[in-house]
């Protein structure tokens, strides 16, 4: 195991910096910004873990948090594995039945959260409000957090439920103290901001936020994503690291009336992860941040953000990779149950691996493999130099006349377009192909484009099995709640008998 500094992930809190440096920046929880110290951050949990403790919680014991970004949020996650609990963030933009299902599957003692979403939980387990009883709760004085065994559950994370039913990951201590260890940190002067839209019961946001804290920096904590609100934040707040899921960046790129009235020179690094990005995207980052690092993310629920690194000879990472594997991470491609070294589904080996799915033996059992790989159902490609690029999701694959179809890269060509600002590819049935591949175009602003005028972009540019039959024009692409585009609310805009 690699030595690390803590034995509780709720500990991992950085005694590197001065007390009164600043951690936290509640952007917005009720309608006024709200700063907490490095000092306040260590007390705040505290009496977060002493008050749980105080209510006759025991170790192991699940606390389910059901509520957009705040800042009692965050110590409330870290105080409940100070107390050796566990904490469960819940996807509150789920069906009220999903939550309620995530809320009993983990067999939470204790549902905490704001008033906006606690009704979503069942009414059969105790809650708390931030936003009435939460001062209540706080029990203030010294505290030790409890001294954790590497393999004991620190938090669960449900997956999206995109197929069925969310799956509860647990996470140990052990997971993502070892990735923490493992992200170093940007050089940049102490006290660096970072700003955090993306929710917190979501990897992308909530291991940046223990990234950070761990590295003694600040976080710039938005409720939840708007493109103003975003862009007004990291003005104000002088942000000098963006961190994001790829479509709130083209979001807001698409408003270059709001880029223009705010100072945004502060930025240095625009990092965006948990979904593929493309040329044009990352051409647009350019021209808005032009001295900023942009960098690709790549990682797991279930096994953690590390994965990808720099080259060791130095050769510069191409801007569409996801980088060269990380040292201390083991990577293979895997088709037609064979290794391979071109293009496969990526399996991988590391210390933030997951201990398994809660309460489902046969479904880990499936996603693991016999020598301890995860089998992530992600298909990667490598080039020459060993440097990996994301080509698409297992289940996402479908065929066309015998052609295999990934939708990412379908969308990546259709970005080159200058015209063309985000596209998502779905697919559809079709009696003679099997399936035909449809596209949903948002287009740059002010520009002219129509059906027939993607079509022949997509024939000239791409196998023509790839090209869209059908292309239909929105205003925005809708979001799903980890941020991503959801695909399946396009679907459903499908008018009748137009495929």
């Amino acid at each position: 195991m690699v030595t690390i500094k803590y034995d509780n992930q709720g500990d991992a809190i950085s005694r590197d910096v001065p007390p009164d440096s600043l951690a936290l920046i509640d952007a917005g929880g009720n309608g006024s910004d709200r700063s907490y110290s490095y000092a306040d951050l260590m007390r705040l949990s505290g009496a977060v873990a002493r008050g749980l403790l105080k209510r006759g919680l025991q170790r192991g014991d699940r606390v389910a948090i059901l509520s957009a970004n705040r800042a009692e949020f965050l110590f409330t996650f870290l105080g409940t594995m100070q107390a050796g609990l566990v904490s469960v963030p819940v996807n509150y933009k789920l069906p009220a039945e999903t939550v309620a299902y995530v809320v009993e599957n983990c067999d939470a003692k204790l549902v905490i959260g704001d008033d906006a979403r606690l009704g979503l939980a069942p009414d059969n387990v105790p809650k708390i409000s931030f936003d009435r009883d939460f001062a209540s709760l706080l029990d203030e004085g010294s505290f030790a957090p409890l001294a954790m065994k590497p393999e004991e559950p620190a938090l669960f994370l449900y997956t999206s439920g995109s197929t069925g039913r969310p799956k509860g990951v647990v996470l140990s201590h052990y997971s993502h103290l070892w990735a923490i260890s493992q992200r170093k940190r940007r050089p940049a002067p102490p006290g660096q901001r970072v700003q955090v839209a993306a929710p917190l019961y979501h990897m992308n946001g909530l291991a940046m936020c223990q990234t950070t804290f761990s590295h003694g920096d600040t976080i710039v904590l938005l409720p939840q994503f708007t493109t103003s609100g975003y862009v007004q934040a990291a003005a104000k707040h002088r942000v000098a690291f963006l961190t994001s899921v790829p479509t709130m960046i083209a979001m807001m790129l698409r408003d270059g009336e709001l880029l223009a009235k705010h100072d945004l020179s502060a930025v240095e690094a625009v990092r965006m992860g948990s979904a593929p990005i493309t040329q044009a995207l990352i051409d647009q980052v350019r021209q808005v941040f032009p001295n900023a690092i942009i960098s690709n993310g790549y990682g797991t629920t279930e096994a953690g953000p590390v994965v990808f690194g720099p080259h060791p000879d130095g050769i510069p990472q191409p801007e569409l990779s996801t980088g060269y594997p990380h040292p201390d991470v083991e990577l293979r491609l895997v088709r037609d149950g064979k290794v391979v070294d071109d293009e496969g589904a990526l399996e991988m080996k590391c210390g933030a691996l997951m201990t398994h799915y809660h309460k489902l033996p046969e479904v880990t059992a499936k996603a693991m493999t016999a020598d301890g790989y995860y089998r992530t159902s992600d298909v990667f490609r490598r080039d020459g130099n060993g440097f990996f690029y994301f080509v698409g999701r297992v289940d996402d694959m479908f065929v066309c006349g015998g052609e295999n179809i990934y939708p990412g890269e379908v969308e990546k060509m259709l970005e080159r377009h200058p015209d063309i600002h985000q596209a998502a590819v779905i697919a559809v049935p079709d009696d003679l192909k099997g399936h035909k591949p449809i596209a949903f175009v948002v287009k740059v602003p002010g520009t002219q484009l129509d059906e027939q005028t993607v079509k022949t972009y997509a024939l000239a540019n791409a196998p023509a099995y790839q090209h869209p039959r059908q292309v239909f024009f929105v205003d925005e692409m809708p979001l799903a709640g980890t941020n991503k585009i959801d695909k399946r609310v396009l679907a459903q805009q499908i008018p009748t008998g137009d495929v």
